[in-house]
């Protein structure tokens, strides 16, 4: 191994998706339910919790899903 590497010329090739994918990083409150519901979808699929709550989320946003409510 080299004792130092020259970081800008181990990957010459620009990322073209870099600037399409924009996140924000927030603070949200979830029930332990969801939480956990979500983890257990990302130990079968192999997909971070986050990202599937995020894809679900973009679901929503695609399909223009509303919020349905009944209160028990």
């Amino acid at each position: 191994m080299r004792e130092e590497y020259d970081i800008k010329n181990l990957n010459p090739r620009e990322n073209i998706y870099a600037e399409q994918i924009t996140k924000k990083q927030i603070t949200i409150n979830l029930n332990e339910t969801v939480i956990s519901y979500f983890k257990d979808q990302a130990k079968s699929t192999g997909i971070p919790y986050q990202t599937l709550i995020n894809l679900y989320l973009e679901d929503c946003v695609a399909n223009n899903k509303s919020l349905k409510m009944t209160w028990k």
